[in-house]
């Protein structure tokens, strides 16, 4: 693989964010070996990513996803806000469909898990500081299976239909399980029980004529619902 450097020798300025210390100084002690980087700073939660990014204005953000505060999704949300120009690269060992989904619908320039060799890291950061999208190659297969699924023409009338019978409710659940808040997360968003979370969440999947509540996140993907109010 051909190396990419920055133009002009300006180095890449990353911060790490990650709510494991080993984890952190190994990340930090490997890309600072390289001469077009420099971590500018560490963060071991999301809400201390958020904050960082704002101040520092990196150009990459290594965003762990299970973090205490303030997890990576909503994180990385944030942190568009306040640092428009970083790239967040979420560097992860979760690879589950309910993980990948809501991250890159934040705003991940990549998405990475942390079986990726140290090498292929650094080529990462690099790329995704050119503006390049980086994704694990199994979570690519995951997003080009979902996108890749076209609906039956004979079903996609009664899928309109299916929709329009979800309640003005059901939308706004349906809409943060695709944010990837679990019930107890949602409960607590729109100040009801986590009981009656698990009945609009039954709702919607009998509705929606889908299994789980990633092939609901799929079905809103493919559909790009909700992608005007990102």
């Amino acid at each position: 693989m051909e190396e990419i450097h920055p133009a002009d020798n300006k180095k890449i300025r990353v911060l790490v964010v990650d709510d494991h210390a080993v984890v952190r100084q190994g990340l930090r002690g490997f890309l600072e070996l390289q001469d077009d980087m420099e971590v500018v700073g560490e963060g071991k939660n999301g809400l201390e990513a958020v904050n960082l990014a704002g101040h520092l204005q990196p150009d990459v953000i290594l965003l762990d996803l299970v973090m205490p505060q303030m997890e990576g999704v909503e994180a990385t949300r944030k942190i568009h806000e306040r640092s428009p120009n970083s790239r967040v690269l979420i560097l992860t060992s979760f690879g589950e469909d309910e993980k990948v989904f809501p991250a890159i619908r934040a705003g991940a320039q990549g998405y990475l898990l942390k079986d990726i060799s140290p090498d292929d890291l650094v080529e990462a950061v690099r790329a995704a500081f050119h503006g390049n999208v980086q994704l694990h190659p199994e979570v690519a297969k995951k997003l080009m299976t979902a996108i890749a699924q076209k609906e039956e023409p004979s079903s996609s009338g009664s899928r309109q239909a299916a929709i329009n019978e979800l309640t003005t409710r059901e939308l706004e659940v349906l809409h943060l399980i695709t944010d990837g808040l679990n019930n107890r997360e949602i409960a607590e968003k729109m100040v009801i029980s986590e009981k009656t979370v698990k009945t609009h969440v039954s709702n919607i999947l009998s509705k929606l004529h889908v299994h789980d509540r990633t092939q609901a996140a799929i079905y809103v993907l493919r559909r790009g619902m909700f992608a005007d109010e990102k």
